[in-house]
């Protein structure tokens, strides 16, 4: 059965983790990173390198304006709102913080699902390829344990997620074709993210998870606390830390 599948990669941890295990599973996988106004670019270059390493179609989408509407966050607007520090890790999870995009999860989702359904419907109106023969599914790498609280990164969303897509889209309304979206992470603890992504030999070490877009991470944000504490659990070193440290510091 041909597969088509598009994968979220934002250059993290989690994305590039589900990148690895879907890059296994899929006939022909594209990778999209957006531009979406994000405080700075270190994670799109991040995300740039990984799929060229791990040799995955990828797409740079430029929706910069989506920092105009949704403004009230400190990952798009971050002169305005301070970006959370050093919360104690009992804190994070609770509650929506601050570096919560509103419904950002919800327009990448559209976007990388219309993108795969182009993709699908040239395949079958074009190549001739058998809608009953087709798979699709869109790769996400939203995580319900180890987060920051988000909203959208809760199974509930997804489920509802799944039916809108499929109730939108020509390529179920037409051909019966279900647009999947794959959450393969989204049970795992950090710790059990850290070990699959180790396990599959995904490029770890070029991964970037700091809200600050700095030379090091700062060690201090919700998600550098829940890295930190993903490697620590897992027992493993993390990769990023050991290529920093034998990297020489330019002057």
């Amino acid at each position: 059965m041909p597969s088509y599948a598009v994968i979220l990669l934002s250059g993290g941890l989690d994305s590039t983790t589900v990148a690895a295990y879907a890059r296994d599973r899929v006939d022909n996988l594209a990778a999209i990173t957006f531009q979406y106004g994000q405080s700075h670019a270190k994670e799109v270059d991040c995300a740039a390198k990984i799929a060229s390493m791990m040799d995955i179609e990828h797409r740079l989408l430029d929706i910069s304006f989506l920092s105009e509407i949704a403004w009230y966050s400190a990952l798009t607007n971050p002169e305005r709102f301070p970006m959370p520090s050093g919360r104690p890790g009992a804190e994070i999870g609770h509650g929506v913080p601050i570096t919560y995009v509103p419904l950002r999860n919800t327009i990448f989702l559209a976007l990388a699902a219309a993108y795969l359904e182009s993709n699908v419907l040239h395949g079958i109106e074009v190549e001739g390829v058998a809608p009953s023969e087709v798979a699709a599914s869109v790769y996400m790498a939203p995580n319900a344990l180890d987060y920051s609280g988000y909203p959208d990164c809760r199974p509930e969303f997804y489920e509802k997620a799944r039916q809108t897509l499929d109730f939108g889209s020509k390529l179920w309304t037409e051909y019966g074709v279900t647009i999947g979206v794959e959450t393969p992470i989204i049970h795992l603890s950090k710790a059990e993210i850290a070990a699959l992504g180790t396990r599959l030999g995904a490029p770890l070490e070029h991964t970037w998870s700091c809200y600050e877009g700095g030379d090091v991470p700062c060690g201090s944000c919700d998600s550098c606390i829940l890295r930190a504490k993903g490697f620590a659990e897992a027992r493993i070193p993390d990769p990023l830390l050991l290529r920093l440290a034998a990297t020489p510091r330019t002057a």
